[in-house]
């Protein structure tokens, strides 16, 4: 039985606030900006930039992947601050942290103005009735546009249905990367204050039932090496201590007891332990191995459930086999289908936007997720741990309705200098991509840039990066986050084919065999790597796939010596990335994943296995 007790209170020396904002507006550097401000740790100068983002991938790719908690006490009150990514694919960890605050900082860049996640976390927001400050960051930037920003901000407000009180927004100004805000923009600030002050004006205190059977949602869960699996969560109503008898309200009606082995709450930038904890409080509850994202503390006396979290579907989909290479399990810890299997039914535990199911093979497990990048994170986290693996094309997931078969669309957003325009139209025409809205942006530093606005199949994105990086010189900026679904087309889209050159046969490349092959197109390895037949060692220049020998040496003969003549010229090899790995393979090609390295491979190594399967396929 669900219940949610009407709150009948508020407790004013607490405010639960996460930030949102689209991925590179600031959110992050602001945290980094309130948490020195308020001295939380007596060593944070020593901490360097961006403190929150404490996984590895975070820090090299410059973007917050994982949702964390901080706290900071301003004026006798505690601020429970919760950093939330940016990126459309990592929207199911913003979507559960919105349910464990009262209220949202919404971070704007001065120049961009509202961007397509911006609309996605917004709506999110509101639709939970939060209010929010809006923050107009970066204002330093000498192209900024301020008014105008604003202006967009109110006009976004109101297409999403804001009522009234979410509607009187208040709004702060402020540059992050210098630690000042101001409620005036033509009066920039000396400090952080201003924005603290008006979190604790504006946003409301927790609405509580002090009174009432415990009651706690789990929207996190986090694994601590000496205390296991921590459910987090905000206490909705009564309290809770540690050795308190509970009950776990799971999936269906499931009710497992439980103990409170070790209670927490969040002290600055850790968790501090703590006897008790009261209603509006966010909590870490430590004793309970089987509780999961979406199941309710309660009272083991008065069990009330409360409405389970609810996350937006998967998009795309892919298959993580084990992998069967000539060159398996030479580099790999974790090697097996059991290996694979629970690595990948642990990971759900935490991420709730991802789906993992069988196959009929034992070896091989579809996994969906909200985007590549998505599945691209956890691909790599799992090699930085030790797993070989392959996975395979990324496909969208169609949707059947009865008769008609749906496939995802997407908001794209485009920035991209005026002299590219014309290549960037032309490729994302080919790929349906409806354009909605084209705007040239002046630039007093130099030349212009467009802003072009696009409605697109999500797998006409698939690949498009890579394109049009090469296309504009690596000049352009693209942003997309999931809209809906729409009726699918029949007809496949005008993505422009490509040929891999393969290798012929097993043995270490040359730098004569790769010279004498690198004019047939563009190549992914140079000399001294060891290869296998049916390993892509390049593109092709044509659209055909090409068996060639990388491996072939120059041999002595009465007419010339085996390390003389004229010196080769090898073109440098396109750096192997997994984003690039993953946009590049077409349906009948792998992506062999190891500890130390990524090879892409066909799914037949022998050529003549792959002309038989094209000739049956026709």
């Amino acid at each position: 039985m669900s219940t949610v007790r009407a709150p009948h209170d508020r407790r004013d020396d607490i405010r639960n606030i996460a930030i949102i904002a689209h991925v590179d507006h600031g959110k992050t550097t602001l945290v980094d900006a309130v948490l020195r401000q308020t001295h939380v740790h007596r060593k944070i100068d020593d901490m360097g930039e961006r403190i929150m983002d404490s996984m590895d991938q975070e820090r090299e790719r410059g973007i917050t992947i994982r949702a964390k908690n901080a706290s900071v006490i301003y004026n006798g009150v505690k601020i429970n601050i919760v950093d939330t990514p940016g990126h459309a694919d990592f929207g199911g960890e913003v979507e559960r942290t919105l349910r464990m605050v009262d209220g949202v900082l919404l971070l704007i860049d001065a120049k961009e103005g509202p961007m397509p996640q911006t609309t996605f976390v917004l709506r999110k927001a509101l639709a939970l009735g939060h209010r929010a400050i809006v923050v107009i960051n970066k204002i330093d930037r000498p192209d900024a546009m301020i008014d105008d920003v604003v202006n967009r901000t109110f006009d976004l407000f109101v297409h999403l249905g804001a009522t009234d009180e979410q509607l009187d927004f208040p709004i702060v100004y402020t540059s992050a990367l210098k630690g000042i805000a101001s409620l005036d923009a033509n009066k920039p600030g000396t400090a952080i204050a201003p924005l603290l002050d008006t979190v604790l004006e504006k946003i409301p205190a927790p609405a509580i039932n002090a009174d009432a059977p415990l009651q706690i949602l789990v929207l996190a869960l986090v694994q601590d090496s000496y205390k296991g699996k921590m459910g987090i969560g905000k206490i909705q109503s009564g309290s809770i201590a540690r050795r308190q008898n509970v009950l776990v309200l799971g999936k269906d009606g499931v009710q497992l007891p439980g103990k409170v082995s070790d209670l927490a709450v969040y002290s600055g930038l850790e968790r501090t332990d703590t006897e008790q904890a009261q209603a509006g409080e966010i909590v870490a509850v430590a004793g309970l191995d089987q509780v999961s994202i979406g199941d309710t503390i309660a009272d083991a006396e008065q069990p009330l459930a409360l409405p389970r979290v609810t996350i937006d579907e998967p998009t795309v989909q892919m298959t993580f086999s084990v992998n069967n290479s000539p060159f398996a399990g030479r580099e790999g810890k974790y090697l097996t289908s059991r290996h694979l299997r629970e690595r990948l039914f642990r990971e759900l535990e935490t991420n709730v936007s991802l789906r993992v199911s069988e196959t009929d093979s034992a070896d091989r497990f579809l996994v969906a997720g909200r985007g590549e990048l998505h599945l691209g994170v956890l691909i790599e986290q799992m090699r930085r741990e030790g797993y070989e693996l392959q996975v395979s094309q990324p496909e969208v997931i169609l949707h059947r309705d009865g008769g008609q078969v749906t496939e995802p669309y997407e908001e794209l957003t485009i920035q991209v200098p005026e002299t590219y325009q014309g290549a960037v139209i032309e490729e994302i025409g080919k790929r349906r991509g409806e354009m909605r809205h084209m705007k040239l942006v002046h630039s007093d530093v130099g030349p212009g840039d467009m802003h072009l606005e696009y409605y697109i199949p999500t797998r006409g994105i698939m690949g498009l990066k890579n394109i049009l990086m090469a296309k504009t010189r690596g000049t352009i900026i693209m942003h997309h986050v999931f809209k809906a679904y729409e009726a699918a087309h029949e007809q496949d889209l005008l993505v422009t084919a490509h040929g891999s050159l393969c290798a012929f046969e097993d043995g270490t490349t040359t730098g004569y065999a790769l010279f004498m092959v690198q004019e047939r197109g563009e190549l992914f390895l140079g000399p001294g790597v060891e290869v296998y037949r049916g390993m892509v060692v390049g593109e092709n220049s044509r659209d055909e796939d090409l068996d060639v020998n990388v491996c072939k040496e120059k041999h002595l003969s009465n007419m010339r010596a085996s390390g003389s003549d004229e010196a080769l010229v090898l073109t440098p090899p396109r750096e192997m990335t997994l984003e690039f790995a993953l946009e590049y393979i077409r349906g009948d090609e792998l992506v062999e994943v190891t500890p130390k390295n990524l090879r892409l491979r066909k799914r037949l190594l022998n050529p003549d296995d792959r002309r038989k399967a094209k000739k049956s396929g026709k």
